[in-house]
Protein backbone atom coordinates (compact mmCIF):
# COMPACT_ATOMS: atom_id res chain seq x y z
CA UNK A 1 0.00 0.00 0.00
CA UNK A 2 1.17 3.64 -0.77
CA UNK A 3 0.49 6.72 0.96
CA UNK A 4 -1.78 7.39 -1.44
CA UNK A 5 -4.21 4.63 -0.93
CA UNK A 6 -7.55 5.72 0.33
CA UNK A 7 -8.27 4.91 3.39
CA UNK A 8 -12.07 3.19 4.14
CA UNK A 9 -11.63 4.03 8.13
CA UNK A 10 -10.09 6.83 10.11
CA UNK A 11 -10.63 7.04 13.40
CA UNK A 12 -8.64 9.65 15.48
CA UNK A 13 -8.06 9.31 19.42
CA UNK A 14 -12.27 8.49 19.59
CA UNK A 15 -14.23 8.79 22.80
CA UNK A 16 -17.08 6.76 22.66
CA UNK A 17 -20.33 6.08 24.95
CA UNK A 18 -22.89 3.13 25.11
CA UNK A 19 -25.54 4.45 26.90
CA UNK A 20 -23.39 5.55 30.41
CA UNK A 21 -20.94 3.24 29.79
CA UNK A 22 -17.36 4.70 28.34
CA UNK A 23 -16.48 1.97 25.49
CA UNK A 24 -13.56 3.48 24.00
CA UNK A 25 -11.55 6.30 25.78
CA UNK A 26 -8.88 6.64 23.32
CA UNK A 27 -9.71 4.87 20.34
CA UNK A 28 -7.63 5.26 17.23
CA UNK A 29 -7.36 2.91 13.69
CA UNK A 30 -6.88 3.10 10.30
CA UNK A 31 -7.72 0.45 7.57
CA UNK A 32 -7.01 1.42 3.95
CA UNK A 33 -8.38 0.03 0.55
CA UNK A 34 -7.38 -3.05 0.29
CA UNK A 35 -5.96 -4.31 3.08
CA UNK A 36 -8.24 -7.02 4.24
CA UNK A 37 -8.32 -6.59 7.98
CA UNK A 38 -9.47 -8.77 11.01
CA UNK A 39 -10.69 -7.63 14.54
CA UNK A 40 -10.63 -10.14 16.83
CA UNK A 41 -11.31 -10.27 20.95
CA UNK A 42 -13.62 -11.69 23.03
CA UNK A 43 -17.07 -10.61 24.03
CA UNK A 44 -17.13 -7.34 25.85
CA UNK A 45 -13.62 -6.15 23.90
CA UNK A 46 -15.71 -3.16 21.67
CA UNK A 47 -16.49 -5.17 18.66
CA UNK A 48 -19.92 -4.18 18.29
CA UNK A 49 -19.59 -0.71 19.67
CA UNK A 50 -17.17 -0.51 16.23
CA UNK A 51 -19.84 -1.82 13.88
CA UNK A 52 -21.83 0.56 15.31
CA UNK A 53 -19.28 3.56 15.05
CA UNK A 54 -18.62 2.50 11.06
CA UNK A 55 -22.46 2.04 10.48
CA UNK A 56 -22.78 5.85 11.43
CA UNK A 57 -25.52 4.13 14.41
CA UNK A 58 -23.75 6.04 17.22
CA UNK A 59 -20.92 8.67 17.20
CA UNK A 60 -17.94 9.41 19.33
CA UNK A 61 -17.95 12.48 21.33
CA UNK A 62 -16.82 16.02 20.25
CA UNK A 63 -13.37 17.29 21.19
CA UNK A 64 -10.64 18.73 19.36
CA UNK A 65 -7.88 16.05 18.35
CA UNK A 66 -10.80 13.43 17.61
CA UNK A 67 -12.23 12.60 14.50
CA UNK A 68 -13.81 9.60 12.72
CA UNK A 69 -13.78 9.40 8.78
CA UNK A 70 -14.90 7.25 6.53
CA UNK A 71 -14.01 7.35 2.92
CA UNK A 72 -12.58 10.54 3.74
CA UNK A 73 -15.75 12.20 4.53
CA UNK A 74 -16.44 12.70 8.20
CA UNK A 75 -20.10 13.48 7.44
CA UNK A 76 -21.98 11.18 5.43
CA UNK A 77 -25.62 10.41 4.30
CA UNK A 78 -26.58 7.04 5.70
CA UNK A 79 -28.12 5.84 2.16
CA UNK A 80 -24.52 7.13 0.24
CA UNK A 81 -22.52 5.78 2.77
CA UNK A 82 -23.86 2.16 2.47
CA UNK A 83 -23.37 2.20 -1.36
CA UNK A 84 -19.39 2.17 -0.64
CA UNK A 85 -19.65 0.41 2.78
CA UNK A 86 -21.81 -2.69 2.91
CA UNK A 87 -22.26 -4.29 6.48
CA UNK A 88 -23.47 -8.00 7.61
CA UNK A 89 -24.20 -8.25 10.96
CA UNK A 90 -26.28 -10.14 13.60
CA UNK A 91 -28.24 -7.61 14.81
CA UNK A 92 -29.63 -6.99 11.12
CA UNK A 93 -30.08 -10.74 10.92
CA UNK A 94 -32.43 -10.88 13.73
CA UNK A 95 -34.01 -7.88 13.26
CA UNK A 96 -35.28 -9.19 10.02
CA UNK A 97 -38.60 -10.02 9.38
CA UNK A 98 -39.77 -13.34 9.35
CA UNK A 99 -42.20 -12.86 6.26
CA UNK A 100 -39.84 -10.85 3.73
CA UNK A 101 -39.03 -13.10 0.67
CA UNK A 102 -35.42 -13.39 -0.71
CA UNK A 103 -35.69 -11.58 -4.03
CA UNK A 104 -37.32 -8.35 -1.72
CA UNK A 105 -34.47 -8.62 1.38
CA UNK A 106 -31.96 -7.94 -1.01
CA UNK A 107 -33.64 -5.26 -3.02
CA UNK A 108 -34.41 -3.68 0.42
CA UNK A 109 -30.41 -2.91 0.39
CA UNK A 110 -31.48 0.07 -2.05
CA UNK A 111 -33.77 1.83 1.07
CA UNK A 112 -31.37 0.09 3.79
CA UNK A 113 -35.10 -0.89 5.16
CA UNK A 114 -36.02 -3.99 6.53
CA UNK A 115 -37.92 -5.94 3.96
CA UNK A 116 -39.53 -3.79 0.92
CA UNK A 117 -42.74 -1.49 1.20
CA UNK A 118 -45.28 -0.18 -0.95
CA UNK A 119 -43.77 2.97 -1.59
CA UNK A 120 -40.58 1.70 -2.61
CA UNK A 121 -39.25 2.09 -6.40
CA UNK A 122 -37.54 -0.57 -8.32
CA UNK A 123 -36.59 -0.77 -11.91
CA UNK A 124 -36.72 -3.25 -14.17
CA UNK A 125 -32.31 -3.37 -14.21
CA UNK A 126 -32.81 -3.03 -9.61
CA UNK A 127 -34.52 -6.63 -10.13
CA UNK A 128 -32.40 -7.89 -12.72
CA UNK A 129 -29.02 -7.00 -10.25
CA UNK A 130 -30.87 -8.34 -7.43
CA UNK A 131 -31.68 -11.79 -9.06
CA UNK A 132 -28.61 -12.08 -11.13
CA UNK A 133 -26.60 -11.87 -6.97
CA UNK A 134 -29.00 -14.11 -5.68
CA UNK A 135 -28.00 -17.12 -8.50
CA UNK A 136 -24.52 -16.16 -8.02
CA UNK A 137 -24.38 -16.40 -4.19
CA UNK A 138 -26.18 -20.08 -4.71
CA UNK A 139 -29.60 -19.12 -3.91
CA UNK A 140 -31.20 -18.52 -6.59
CA UNK A 141 -34.06 -21.31 -6.17
CA UNK A 142 -34.84 -19.78 -3.00
CA UNK A 143 -36.03 -16.17 -4.19
CA UNK A 144 -39.18 -16.63 -3.26
CA UNK A 145 -38.89 -18.16 0.32
CA UNK A 146 -39.54 -16.59 3.12
CA UNK A 147 -36.38 -15.43 5.39
CA UNK A 148 -38.02 -17.39 8.56
CA UNK A 149 -38.27 -20.55 6.27
CA UNK A 150 -34.18 -20.45 5.60
CA UNK A 151 -31.37 -22.13 7.24
CA UNK A 152 -28.85 -19.98 9.38
CA UNK A 153 -26.43 -20.04 6.38
CA UNK A 154 -29.04 -19.30 3.75
CA UNK A 155 -30.42 -16.25 5.53
CA UNK A 156 -26.92 -14.90 5.82
CA UNK A 157 -26.45 -15.30 1.99
CA UNK A 158 -29.26 -13.36 1.69
CA UNK A 159 -28.10 -10.62 3.68
CA UNK A 160 -24.54 -10.96 2.20
CA UNK A 161 -26.74 -9.93 -1.21
CA UNK A 162 -28.49 -7.30 0.12
CA UNK A 163 -25.28 -5.69 1.28
CA UNK A 164 -23.74 -5.84 -2.10
CA UNK A 165 -26.70 -4.67 -4.17
CA UNK A 166 -24.90 -1.39 -4.02
CA UNK A 167 -21.43 -2.72 -5.46
CA UNK A 168 -20.03 -1.16 -2.57
CA UNK A 169 -16.38 -0.75 -2.49
CA UNK A 170 -15.83 -2.83 0.75
CA UNK A 171 -17.87 -5.20 3.17
CA UNK A 172 -17.88 -5.29 6.71
CA UNK A 173 -18.70 -9.14 7.99
CA UNK A 174 -19.41 -9.84 12.08
CA UNK A 175 -18.78 -13.24 12.57
CA UNK A 176 -19.82 -14.69 9.35
CA UNK A 177 -20.02 -17.81 10.25
CA UNK A 178 -21.33 -18.22 13.61
CA UNK A 179 -24.61 -20.85 14.14
CA UNK A 180 -23.55 -22.40 10.62
CA UNK A 181 -22.77 -25.72 10.58
CA UNK A 182 -19.25 -27.41 8.74
CA UNK A 183 -20.49 -27.66 4.92
CA UNK A 184 -22.51 -23.89 5.70
CA UNK A 185 -19.38 -22.55 6.88
CA UNK A 186 -16.81 -23.35 4.17
CA UNK A 187 -19.40 -22.98 1.68
CA UNK A 188 -19.69 -19.17 3.17
CA UNK A 189 -16.35 -18.49 3.28
CA UNK A 190 -15.68 -19.44 -0.10
CA UNK A 191 -18.61 -16.63 -1.02
CA UNK A 192 -16.28 -14.24 1.11
CA UNK A 193 -13.13 -15.27 -0.90
CA UNK A 194 -14.70 -14.89 -3.79
CA UNK A 195 -15.94 -11.44 -3.14
CA UNK A 196 -12.00 -10.64 -2.44
CA UNK A 197 -10.59 -11.43 -5.53
CA UNK A 198 -13.18 -9.30 -6.65
CA UNK A 199 -11.88 -6.40 -5.72
CA UNK A 200 -13.65 -6.43 -2.54
CA UNK A 201 -11.55 -5.24 0.70
CA UNK A 202 -13.14 -7.15 3.95
CA UNK A 203 -13.20 -6.13 7.38
CA UNK A 204 -13.82 -8.96 9.38
CA UNK A 205 -15.33 -8.34 12.71
CA UNK A 206 -15.34 -11.61 15.30
CA UNK A 207 -14.33 -13.76 17.90
CA UNK A 208 -13.51 -17.11 15.90
CA UNK A 209 -10.00 -17.47 14.83
CA UNK A 210 -11.17 -20.09 12.29
CA UNK A 211 -13.47 -17.75 10.16
CA UNK A 212 -10.38 -15.51 9.07
CA UNK A 213 -9.70 -15.94 5.01
CA UNK A 214 -6.05 -16.58 4.29
CA UNK A 215 -6.59 -13.76 2.53
CA UNK A 216 -6.41 -11.64 5.32
CA UNK A 217 -3.27 -9.89 6.04
CA UNK A 218 -3.84 -7.41 9.36
CA UNK A 219 -5.10 -8.98 12.24
CA UNK A 220 -6.05 -6.15 15.09
CA UNK A 221 -6.29 -7.43 18.35
CA UNK A 222 -8.98 -5.90 20.86
CA UNK A 223 -9.55 -6.26 24.40
CA UNK A 224 -12.00 -3.96 27.05
CA UNK A 225 -12.12 -1.17 24.60
CA UNK A 226 -8.85 -0.88 23.60
CA UNK A 227 -6.25 -2.17 20.58
CA UNK A 228 -3.84 -4.47 22.60
CA UNK A 229 -2.17 -5.41 18.87
CA UNK A 230 -2.14 -4.72 15.69
CA UNK A 231 0.25 -6.21 12.23
CA UNK A 232 0.83 -8.78 9.83
CA UNK A 233 -1.29 -11.67 10.45
CA UNK A 234 1.47 -14.57 10.76
CA UNK A 235 3.00 -12.26 13.88
CA UNK A 236 -0.18 -11.36 15.94
CA UNK A 237 -1.84 -15.24 15.58
CA UNK A 238 0.31 -16.59 17.86
CA UNK A 239 0.02 -19.05 20.92
CA UNK A 240 1.43 -16.18 22.95
CA UNK A 241 -0.84 -13.10 22.13
CA UNK A 242 -4.10 -15.48 22.12
CA UNK A 243 -3.53 -16.79 25.40
CA UNK A 244 -2.97 -13.12 26.40
CA UNK A 245 -6.12 -12.18 24.40
CA UNK A 246 -8.91 -14.81 25.84
CA UNK A 247 -6.82 -15.24 29.14
CA UNK A 248 -6.90 -19.20 28.44
CA UNK A 249 -4.20 -21.27 27.52
CA UNK A 250 -4.27 -21.29 23.96
CA UNK A 251 -2.18 -23.34 21.29
CA UNK A 252 -2.94 -22.27 17.56
CA UNK A 253 -2.64 -24.19 14.60
CA UNK A 254 -1.94 -22.99 11.08
CA UNK A 255 -2.77 -25.45 7.57
CA UNK A 256 -3.86 -24.00 4.59
CA UNK A 257 -3.16 -20.22 4.80
CA UNK A 258 -6.44 -20.98 8.20
CA UNK A 259 -5.59 -20.60 11.85
CA UNK A 260 -7.73 -22.46 14.28
CA UNK A 261 -6.73 -22.75 18.29
CA UNK A 262 -7.18 -25.82 21.08
CA UNK A 263 -6.52 -26.05 24.52
CA UNK A 264 -2.92 -26.02 25.13
CA UNK A 265 -1.36 -28.97 26.72
CA UNK A 266 -0.70 -28.60 30.70
CA UNK A 267 3.29 -29.54 29.15
CA UNK A 268 3.25 -26.40 26.56
CA UNK A 269 1.57 -24.09 29.65
CA UNK A 270 4.49 -25.34 32.06
CA UNK A 271 6.85 -25.00 29.27
CA UNK A 272 5.77 -21.13 29.28
CA UNK A 273 5.62 -20.16 32.87
CA UNK A 274 9.40 -22.21 33.22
Amino acid sequence: MTAHTPKIVEIQHATVYRGDTKVFSDLSLEIVLGCHTAILGPNGAGKSTLLKLLSRDIHPVRREGSDIRLFGQDRWNVWTLRAKLGLVSHELQHQYLDHVRGIDVVLSGHYSSIGTYAHQQFSEGDRTRAAQIIDELGVGHLRDRHFCEMSTGEQRRFLLGRALIHQPLALVLDEPTSGLDVRACFQYLDLVRRQMRQGKTIILVTHHVHEIPPEVGRVVLMKAGSIVADGEKRDILTSQRLTRLFETPIEVVQTNGFYQVFPASNEIVRQREA
